[in-house]
């Protein structure tokens, strides 16, 4: 069964039994067709594959993201129930979300790098890099163009080589609602983009054709899943609590341009946020970091 049909087919059952009210309901089903969708970002669309690893996956990301801990104990409830049903129809082998838990409360502000962190995080990469092992090098890539582009990672699984434009510096993502964003990428990108491009990607593809900038070992578009796994590894080893992934280099980008001088409307704009109240917290992240220096470094903190 497709999952989008065992999505709706488990919420009619919770409707017929009405044992939610209209609220709880209307909120299962926000949450079950957000799993759905970053189901089928990651290439999963018939419910036999859903597996402890996506849904995992899944909380990882909400709770990477910043999502309050209220939050995601509902979004875990929704999955369970949901994952319970899947295996009671037979729909799984086994109940995919039993060893799935909410992660403890996050932090109200985006978690972020610090400039000496992305510099060793890309100096690490840079001597992997060295042997011309192909992942690496497309590694490389990926994180760069990450950071400097503060691209988000769905953005960047989808990018194709006709959103490249190397020479002007600009690559253009589909964003939410299907909104384009011309974004500028600075040298250090562009430059891990080539090498990529040109020494990395051929080899990853073996004779393949891909639309796709990223592609995975087998050849196939690199998928959300794998990136986060590739960035979850980079930055493991970094101070702070809560799990990492992409999302964190996206803060980090943002935090890093106000830190630099940037105007709060550029990086709106640059992160494709609707509203500017939501880019507003990066300026909270900002204040914190001053805040902690200053106790830090000042005799009469």
């Amino acid at each position: 069964m497709k999952l989008a049909a065992a999505v709706n087919g488990y919420l009619d059952q919770l409707e017929r039994g009405r044992t939610l009210s209209e609220n709880s309901l209307n909120a299962y089903g926000k949450d079950l067709h957000a799993l759905q969708v970053f189901a089928e970002e990651n290439r999963v669309v018939d419910s036999a594959e859903m597996d402890t690893e996506l849904a995992r996956s899944w909380v990882w990301a909400m709770a990477e993201a910043g999502m309050a801990a209220a939050s995601l104990r509902r979004k875990v409830s929704a999955l369970k129930g949901f994952t319970a049903w899947l295996a009671v129809q037979g729909l799984t082998e086994g109940d995919v979300g039993l060893r799935v838990r909410a992660p403890g409360a996050t932090r109200s502000l985006p978690r972020v790098l610090s400039r000496h962190q992305m510099e060793e995080l890309l100096a690490t990469l840079e001597e992997r890099c060295a042997t011309q092992d192909p992942v690496a090098l497309r590694d490389v890539a990926l994180v760069e163009l990450l950071y400097a582009t503060a691209m988000r990672v769905s953005e960047l699984v989808g990018l194709e080589l006709r959103n490249l434009d190397l020479e002007t510096h600009s690559v253009t993502v589909m964003g939410k609602g299907s909104k384009e964003r011309v974004l500028p990428v600075g040298n250090p990108a562009r430059r891990a983009l080539e090498r990529y491009l040109t020494s990395s990607r051929g080899s990853l593809l073996d004779g393949q054709v891909s639309p796709y900038v990223f592609v995975a070992t087998t050849g196939k578009q690199l998928g959300v899943r794998s990136v986060y796994e590739v960035v979850a590894r980079l930055i493991a080893d970094f101070p702070g609590v809560g799990p990492l992934g992409p999302h964190t280099l996206r803060h980090t980008a943002a935090t890093h341009l106000l830190d630099g001088g940037a105007d709060l409307r550029s990086v709106q704009e640059l992160l494709g946020h609707a509203s500017l109240g939501t880019t507003q917290i990066y300026t909270h992240v900002s204040t914190e970091r001053l805040t902690s220096a200053y106790q830090q470094a000042h005799p009469r903190a």
